[in-house]
Order: C-alpha cells, then sequence, then structure tokens
C-alpha cells in the first residue's frame, strides 16, 4: 500500500487485520471494499471463497517435486522387505513417470547392500590365505573357520527374536565379527599344533589346548563385550545404528565362544594337518 523510510532503508506497509477477524474465510464477509463510484461494497460480493487442500511444502529431490515417506521397520521385517514393498506399490499406484529415489539409510542400503555377500566372501578369503601362511597348511585355516559360522548363528539370534533387523549396521557388525571370532580358533589349532609335534595323539593335544586356552579365549570374549557395551548403552543422535553393530558383535562373541571350545575340537583331529613329532 506504501511505503516508509528508516535510517536509509525502505519498507513496505503490509497491513494485516487482528486474529479475531482472520480466523475463517467466512470472515471475509466481513471486510469492505471501495468501488470505481466511491461507494464501499462487502467483498463478497465481488469474490468467491473455497477451501482445497494443498502441501504445505513443495520438496525436491534432484531438481524434481517429490514426496518423502518416511517409516520404521518392525521386526521380523528387515529394511530390504520394506524397501521392496514400496517398490512393488509405487508401481502399481504410481502415475507413469514417476520413480523412487532413496535417502538417509535406505540410500546407503541400496547403493552397498548388494555388495555385502561380496566383501563377507572377501574376508573370508583373506583371512584363510592369512591363516594358510601363518600355519604353513591349508588345512588348518579350515579348522580356524569353523567358528565362524558357529559366530554368525549366535549374531543373527537377535534378528531372529526381533530385537534387530538386517540393515547396513548389523552387515558392518557381522564382518568386523568375523575376525574377533577367528582368533579363538589360532589359540586352540596353534598350541595343538605344539602339542602335536611334541609326541601328543591328536584328540589328547587338542584337548588340552581347548583347556589351556580357555582362560585367554575368554579373556578376550570379556575384552570384546565390554569394549562394545557403550554401544548397547548409546543414546541420542546415531544410537540406533551403534547398537546394531553392538548387538550383533556382543551375540556373536558369546555364542560363538561356546561353540568354538566345544565344537572346533571335534573338527581339528579330522581337517587338520597331521604335525610330525620332534
Amino acid at each position: 500500500m506504501s511505503r516508509f523510510a528508516i535510517e536509509g532503508r525502505t519498507y513496505r506497509v503490509i497491513p494485516q487485520a487482528a486474529d479475531d477477524f482472520r480466523l475463517s474465510g467466512s470472515n471475509l464477509s466481513q471486510y469492505y471494499v471501495r468501488s470505481l463510484s466511491g461507494q464501499m461494497i462487502p467483498l463478497s460480493s465481488v469474490i468467491s471463497v473455497s477451501t482445497i487442500v494443498q502441501p504445505n511444502v513443495r520438496s525436491q529431490y534432484q531438481q524434481l517435486n517429490s514426496i518423502t515417506i518416511q517409516g520404521m521397520m518392525m521386526p521380523p521385517n528387515t529394511l530390504g522387505d520394506g524397501l521392496q514393498f514400496l517398490e512393488q506399490e509405487l508401481k502399481n499406484i504410481a502415475p507413469k513417470g514417476y520413480r523412487a529415489g532413496y535417502e538417509g539409510e535406505s540410500r546407503r542400503y541400496v547403493q552397498e547392500g548388494n555388495s555385502f555377500l561380496f566383501l563377507f566372501g572377501a574376508s573370508l578369503i583373506l583371512i584363510y590365505l592369512v591363516l594358510s601362511a601363518q600355519f604353513n597348511s591349508f588345512r588348518d585355516p579350515l579348522v580356524v573357520l569353523v567358528s565362524v559360522p558357529l559366530s554368525l548363528f549366535g549374531a543373527l539370534l537377535p534378528l531372529a527374536l526381533g530385537w534387530e533387523t538386517l540393515n547396513i549396521y548389523t552387515q558392518v557388525g557381522l564382518l568386523t565379527l568375523v575376525g574377533l571370532i577367528a582368533k579363538h580358533g589360532i589359540l586352540i589349532v596353534d598350541f595343538a599344533n605344539r602339542l602335536e609335534q611334541e609326541g601328543k595323539d591328536r584328540f589328547e593335544a587338542v584337548a588340552e589346548a581347548a583347556t589351556m586356552r580357555l582362560r585367554p579365549i575368554l579373556m578376550t570374549t570379556f575384552a570384546t563385550v565390554l569394549g562394545v557395551l557403550p554401544l548397547l548403552l548409546a543414546n541420542g543422535a546415531g544410537a540406533a545404528s551403534r547398537f546394531a553393530m553392538g548387538l550383533m558383535i556382543a551375540a556373536g562373541m558369546c555364542v560363538g565362544t561356546l561353540f568354538t571350545l566345544f565344537v572346533l575340537p571335534t573338527f581339528y583331529p579330522r581337517l587338520g594337518r597331521a604335525q610330525s613329532s620332534q
């Protein structure tokens, strides 16, 4: 309507009615405007009022108009199940030309989730090759790696119970668990090889090795579980991701340790390389 200047700056004058006169669209009928003849006429005689629904924000994704769907997966459903469901529903209900994009955890899952099996297999191969060089044998590393599927069973148990879902953070925890649990098998196999070289029977050697290495194995497990305890008790921003990784490591180490002590010795006489006595 007008402008005014203060301290060298010009500001627009924007009139506004009091709160009581702008609570609803029907209040517009109480306003009057001046016609060309100078008479005051009600505003309702020159305009019509209708109520429509529109989004309060027009968001964009990659310079395209978009809407954002947010949700949280309930166990036992995984993030992959949720994304697959949404993609299928989008094909059924969305008009032609619409497509799906991903943000946040979903984006990381789509970009990196397909590479989990490759990374997991590559980690097993790398550990096997390193152990083969350490033991100078292609059979002893197989005994060590027996503890890996056993620990994975323990790590996946919370997922089956609905405590967590399979996502990028639990996958990172599973990859970390492979390297941690392999140390238990190394302790038993290495000590059993030494006892066998001293002339002891293979069954006797692995039984004594499991007994003698019990304390170091338990200490390693307790230290690892206590190390990830802050991840399990974390709160605030990022607590969900830290809890997922910590849960995989803690559950896998606890269950994997028990299986390693009782199951791995039964594989040593059958898979391990015979050691010549000295």
